[in-house]
């Protein structure tokens, strides 16, 4: 499809701007191995102290590098499906309000001023700018969404018994969820956190803006992971020379997750007193209903894949694995997307135990966390995000990789680095190794009074990992910007695979509207959190019932 020069221009902005930004998050990733293995046993190194760092790697990212990239996916994906441009106007002031919250959120961050983990967690306080700029990074990315829906409306009266192609549906499940999830963290920085920190309040509830927070931080994910969903689908089984096994399986899985995305993020407040068991564990059986859309794409893929094998001439039960074009330069992009998959595995089977109201008693606060977390934000969503960046350059620009074999080993030598870094991790976490701390100050430190030598073979393994990611990314970078000085070589146009569908099922319309299951949604989440809401307004300041230590029930409730 051949595409004006703004459209051009606009994605390579929302391309560029984020991948130049992750050699500041790439550092900062690499300094946490460094302190956090006690090699370094002070606060600061070159005016960044460990939490300043700590935020930049993860506003940047987790934030800044998944939004940009998602909305500069969304325009390619409906302009490319619909053969019709976003409306011009409206895309630039969106990538305008995202990338003017970005400087000021950067500023903050840079300047000292907003060392708040990547999370808006009270007590923690941030400069005003900070918050300012995240509100204006979402609200931007809302503009791009509201644009496609109008787009999609438009093309679904035109085509009223036309299946919706799959990578649409994806797209707009994707922003539907993040408008939803956003608008509680909205309320929370635009009400509870800008005040605050402008000086205008004396204090903030804290437990309803973490219930705010974490109405959004775990929607989060998925609005990380359902670009990534989308290529699967979509691309994957076309690269690797076959077809997608289900059409159908596709929308099943995506409305499903638009269903579970939102409604489970008390699981992340189990320890929290406030909120009484049943809605705890309420939201936690809903965290295991993720777990289906996520079986059902392991099951749909898999199929997918050894179709492609079989077509290739595999044999055997397993042979199939050993046939699909893992390191074919020209055909890079399936080296990035079957690495993310591989990844997810793992992540996914980890996510299961963070769900588990026990098991996540005895990990949550330990680096079992961020070792789950890098299995899947590392692993396919970051892998998806930088293997499609340079693809769409590529196409849209019409340059040739800079380097093509170092380009389609980067992959894989990412997954082995995330693979020893989580290992690392998620061993230090099951012998109480802490999450989110400078360890080298104490706990690596020989010369400290809490040195733990048993924690040394742990994060020395992180740091191996780390080291090794570190290295891939860098080299990810030096090809994406390297592509860019490269001359013309091709006609430029926007192209994306597409997977044709072994089993092409006809229209189903439950399948293509959005309407049941957006009020099916509604109702869940009114459902899963009126009841917390209305807990954190009655079990919190002076009114709040008494509680113990070592027993999140009520004083009240145990007399009784």
């Amino acid at each position: 499809m051949q595409v004006s020069k703004s459209f051009k221009r606009l994605i390579f902005w929302e391309l560029s701007i984020p991948v130049a930004l992750l050699t500041l998050g790439i550092y900062h990733g690499l300094m946490q191995t460094i302190y956090r293995a006690g090699v370094l046993k002070q606060a600061a190194f070159a005016k960044l102290d460990y939490y300043q760092g700590l935020t930049l790697h993860g506003v940047i990212n987790a934030i800044v590098l998944t939004t940009f990239f998602a909305v500069a996916f969304g325009h390619a994906t409906i302009a490319f499906y619909f053969k019709k441009e976003p409306n011009r106007k409206v895309a630039w002031f969106s990538f305008a309000l995202m990338t003017t919250g970005t400087v000021m959120a950067a500023w903050a961050m840079l300047a000292g001023k907003a060392s708040v983990l990547y999370t808006f967690y009270p007590p923690l306080k941030g400069h005003p700018l900070f918050y300012l700029g995240a509100a204006l990074l979402i609200v931007g990315s809302w503009v791009s969404f509201f644009d496609w829906s109008r787009m999609y409306v438009k093309w679904k009266n035109e085509n009223p018994n036309t299946k919706t192609p799959l990578a649409v549906i994806g797209t707009l499940i994707n922003f539907t969820i993040w408008f939803v999830c956003t608008l509680a963290v909205a309320y929370e920085v635009l009400v509870l956190l800008l005040p605050w920190s402008l000086g205008w309040t004396p204090t903030v509830n804290v437990t309803l803006a973490r219930t705010l927070f974490w109405f959004f931080g775990h929607a989060l994910v998925y609005f990380w992971l359902l670009p990534a969903y989308i290529m699967f689908y979509t691309m994957l089984p076309k690269l690797a020379g076959g077809k997608l096994y289900s059409d159908l399986a596709g929308r099943i899985a995506l409305f499903l997750f638009l269903l579970f995305s939102v409604p489970v993020g008390v699981h992340h407040q189990y320890s929290d007193p406030s909120i009484t068991q049943g809605i705890k564990f309420f939201q936690g059986m809903l965290t295991f209903g993720v777990t289906i859309p996520s079986f059902i794409t392991a099951f749909t893929l898999a199929a997918s894949l050894e179709y492609a094998a079989r077509r290739r001439g595999s044999k055997g039960w397993f042979g199939w694995m050993k046939k699909l074009p893992y390191l074919d330069a020209d055909n890079y992009l399936f080296a990035y997307l079957i690495s993310g998959l591989i990844l997810f595995i793992f992540g996914g089977l980890t996510g299961i135990v963070n769900a588990s109201y026990q098991l996540n008693n005895v990990v949550h606060n330990t680096s079992w966390m961020p070792g789950h977390f890098h299995m899947t934000v590392a692993g396919p969503v970051f892998l998806s995000i930088i293997g499609m960046s340079t693809y769409l350059y590529t196409k849209l620009s019409g340059r040739k990789i800079f380097m093509p074999k170092v380009n389609v080993i980067i992959p894989y030598m990412w997954t082995i680095g995330v693979l020893i870094f989580s290992t690392g991790l998620m061993w230090g976490g099951l012998i109480g190794e802490p999450r989110r701390t400078n360890l080298g100050m104490t706990y690596l430190n020989p010369d400290h009074e809490l040195f733990r030598p048993d924690w040394v073979p742990t994060t020395t393994l992180a740091l191996i990992g780390g080291i090794i990611m570190f290295i891939a990314g860098t080299l990810y970078i030096v090809v994406f910007f390297g592509t860019m000085v490269r001359k013309k070589q091709h006609a430029a146009a926007l192209e994306l695979p597409v997977s044709d569908a072994y089993h092409d099922e006809k229209r189903i319309p439950l399948f293509d509207k959005f309407k049941p299951w957006l009020v099916v949604m509604a109702i869940i989440l009114v459902v899963a959190y009126v009841p917390a809401f209305l807990n954190v307004k009655n079990n919190t300041g002076p009114k709040a019932p008494g509680f113990t230590p070592d027993n999140p029930v009520p004083i009240e409730s145990t007399k009784k």
